[in-house]
């Protein structure tokens, strides 16, 4: 048979029964469809994450205190002026120390507005140096939040999240509000609804280091942790000589953790990205095969009369399979083609409505056509074989 009247045979096969073959070239459609807009998807989210890697991860370097581990009779490391140290560094921007205050039990935050707004004993109370506050670049929405100056005079003022002043039944400051910590009022000066370091700020009433220090004492529960800003490029820098600043006599008390490198983060989170979606693609791939297959096996059975027809006009066993896989392959490919649009689409339309920038990668778009293709073949293959094997007798008889 040449390959004229063989290309001519499985286009007259398909357009015989054209809803048929639709809803055969439908499974790869999909499948393909699925495979570049999962690939192109991943390629746009992984271009995302690259830009999400902003310029204030790389400029956060925090310090522990885990002087208790290395000598369980030591004091507390950060000095006094820890805040003030660690600003004469070269490329720190703001600088400060905090930690969860340790409340007694039945210890409760109350507001002053209401006696019966009560924040429980499950609101966090957190002492946070001025530095640290800063360096955290709280939003306020209502009052400013407290300096130097409050820190240094060990003022008894407080800064709380949105979430706290609603609990708490404060809306605004015009009144002066004040929490009650246990029997300790604290005036709020000032209501935050968001931060771009250290989210619990936002779920906790914040006080002054030395205002917490006068009525509870130093860290008891967990150390204290130093938080800096720097400038973009000096975070390691900053990392490797915080220690030696704040304790000359024992660095080892001070770990200081530097941001991660940048370029390894996205390699690792884009290449889990990329394994998890190539999975999932060829779950698509292989569903989208079984349906061809499926359909392709019905179309032998309900075509049986015709290929006993053929083979009694002397059509030899591999003319029969090179029909039908000529037809599934074609299918294939026309589902490739049709899918490798609609998942080109998906991929833009998504990226549209996110305001992200497009990414697919041209040998996914060249390839999709080729898969579907290859798909159809492979799919078609059991169906052909059995076709062949049907002895033009028994198919007559039919």
């Amino acid at each position: 048979m040449a390959t004229r009247d063989l290309l001519s045979e499985a286009l007259a096969g398909m357009l015989q029964r054209p809803a048929r073959a639709i809803l055969t070239a439908l499974g790869t459609v999909l499948g393909v469809g699925t495979f570049v807009a999962i690939l192109g998807l991943t390629a746009t989210a992984s271009s995302q994450v690259d830009t999400r890697f902003s310029v204030l991860t790389a400029t956060e370097v925090t310090v522990e205190d885990v002087a208790k581990e290395v000598n369980e009779f030591a004091n507390p490391a950060f000095p006094a002026d820890a805040d003030d140290q660690v600003a004469r560094l070269p490329g720190v921007l703001d600088a400060g120390v905090y930690w969860t205050v340790h409340m007694d039990a039945g210890t409760a935050v109350r507001s002053s507005l209401a006696a019966s707004s009560d924040g429980g004993e499950t609101t966090n109370v957190m002492a946070v140096s001025a530095g640290a506050l800063r360096a955290a670049v709280p939003r306020l929405i209502e009052g400013r939040i407290y300096d130097d100056f409050h820190e240094k005079r060990a003022e008894p003022v407080a800064v709380i999240g949105s979430a706290v002043a609603a609990q708490l039944g404060i809306t605004n400051l015009s009144a002066q509000p004040a929490v009650f910590i246990g029997d300790e009022p604290f005036t709020v000066i000032g209501i935050i609804d968001d931060v771009k370091r250290k989210a619990e700020l936002l779920l906790s009433v914040a006080v002054p280091r030395t205002a917490a220090e006068a009525v509870w004492g130093p860290p008891r529960d967990q150390p204290a942790t130093m938080l800096i800003s720097t400038e973009v490029g000096a975070a390691t820098q900053v990392a490797q000589q915080a220690p030696m600043a704040l304790r000359p006599d024992h660095p080892e008390y001070l770990k200081a953790t530097p941001p991660p490198d940048p370029q390894k983060l996205r390699s690792n989170v884009n290449g889990d990205l990329s394994q998890l979606f190539l999975l999932l693609a060829g779950i698509c791939l292989v569903i989208g095969a079984v349906g061809i297959a499926n359909t392709t096996l019905v179309a032998v059975l309900e075509r049986t009369g015709e290929i006993g027809l053929r083979r009694a006009l002397g059509a030899r066993a591999h003319h029969i399979v090179a029909q039908f896989l000529v037809e599934s392959a074609a299918l294939g490919m026309l589902g490739g083609i049709v899918g490798t649009s609609l998942g080109t689409l998906t991929v833009v339309a998504v990226a549209v409505a996110r305001e992200w920038t497009p990414v697919i990668h041209s040998l996914t778009v060249a390839a999709a056509p080729g898969i579907g293709l290859l798909t159809g073949l492979v799919a078609g293959l059991y169906p052909a074989l059995r076709a062949s094997r049907i002895q033009p007798v028994e198919a007559l008889r039919r």
